[in-house]
């Protein structure tokens, strides 16, 4: 009996000292840690940038009709010119030569025309009195016929020689800008070869009590870009402004004036023509501009990895962390209900989402709504301003 109550005794203290170390040995369960990214609030809308040069709508060059050796240019790139005005001369000595024989030439057919008619007339009275033969009369008819279309042709002869000579002198048949200069004095060109580059002046047109785009005295000014053929379908959808390179805080309207009805054989691409209705001086010709095609609407959405959004039988949804204030680097989830606008390759948009909201990029399925959680070094940084940045997708994990 005392051996049994002794054994019965030694059980009851086992078990107390068991019981005494279970707190010590069971260590408790960690805050998982999470991977987030900063949701950012922006418009719906995507943007595209090309990368364009500035150039006249209507550019001309200006040729000699006839070939010879230049003796002057009297422009130069970048200055302004008008309708009639002198840009280079031949040397018209040749011409000049060939004005004065076509005129001698003349002056002989129009001799031989009183002769022939003298004679026509004598002929004709011969005739009329019996003195001569009708085949006779018949030739000096022919001569006088012959005569008046000789001359007829010399002064068509003159004529020509005289529009050689004008043409030796070369003038602008438009207003505008010369925006190059191929040709030197004392260079022997052929005719039809390029002398000079002028861009078209802008017609003014009147609207709103203003002027047409460009300003009265300069070019009319677009921007050429090419455009991928997978990306013309953006051009009806889209809006278009120009920036330049050399003041990008800027902003210029565009709208598309003409689109190359063949893709360039190298690069695949079509020249596209976008006319800057507001274009002023600032805008140079050759500058180099970059082209913004937006698309989309105004309303405000939220991109977040695909990996983020998730149902839990209720809708799609995200976890939200919100921080804790008095423990740097944790926080406790949240379920926050979305609506997804759509789905894209990588990532989804939605609405819903407060700007600047912590969200658990990835593994949000293995967490729990009220879940404590632990931040990522990367993840306790403030958000960005930059509402275009791309979310960053990360991993969630238990530790």
């Amino acid at each position: 009996m005392v051996r049994n109550s002794a054994i019965s005794l030694g059980v009851v203290g086992l078990a107390l000292a068991v019981a005494a170390c279970k707190p010590e040995q069971v260590a408790s369960k960690p805050d998982p840690v999470v991977r987030v990214t900063t949701a950012f609030s922006a418009p719906d809308a995507e943007v595209r940038s090309y990368t364009g040069v500035v150039r006249p709508r209507t550019e001309i060059s200006q040729a000699f009709r006839v070939g010879g050796r230049v003796v002057e240019r009297l422009v130069d790139i970048g200055d302004t010119v008008k309708q009639g005005q002198v840009l280079a001369r031949l040397d018209p000595t040749d011409f000049a030569l060939s004005v004065e024989s076509a005129e001698a030439e003349l002056t002989a057919a129009r001799s031989a025309l009183v002769l022939a008619n003298a004679e026509e007339g004598r002929f004709e009275e011969l005739l009329k009195g019996g003195h001569t033969s009708q085949a006779s009369y018949d030739a000096r008819k022919v001569a006088l016929d012959e005569a008046s279309a000789r001359v007829d042709r010399d002064e068509r002869a003159l004529d020509l020689a005289r529009n050689q000579l004008a043409y030796a002198v070369l003038t602008s048949n438009v207003d505008g800008v010369v925006t190059s200069a191929t040709v030197e004095a004392g260079q022997v060109v052929g005719q039809g070869q390029e002398i000079v580059k002028v861009a078209k002046q802008a017609e003014p047109a009147q609207a709103a009590g203003g002027t047409a785009a460009g300003g009265p005295k300069g070019a009319e000014k677009e921007v050429l870009v090419a455009i991928p053929e997978s990306r013309l379908d953006d051009l009806d959808r889209s809006a278009a402004t120009v920036t330049l390179w050399a003041d990008g805080g800027r902003k210029y309207a565009a709208t598309v004036r003409e689109i190359a009805p063949q893709a360039d054989p190298a690069t695949r691409t079509y020249a596209v023509r976008f006319s800057l209705p507001d274009a002023d001086d600032a805008v140079r010709l050759g500058m180099t501009a970059t082209l913004a095609l937006a698309s989309g609407s105004d309303q405000p959405v939220v991109r977040l990895p695909l990996s983020a959004v998730f149902s839990a039988g209720e809708g799609a949804g995200v976890y939200v962390v919100k921080r804790d204030p008095e423990e740097t680097g944790h926080g406790v989830l949240a379920f926050q209900p979305v609506e997804i606008v759509r789905y894209g390759s990588t990532e989804a948009v939605v609405t819903g989402v407060p700007h600047g909201a912590a969200v658990v990029a990835m593994g949000a399925r293995r967490l729990e709504n009220g879940e404590r959680v632990r931040f990522e070094a990367s993840a306790q940084s403030a958000p960005q301003p930059d509402a275009a940045a791309a979310a960053t997708p990360g991993l969630a994990s238990r530790s």
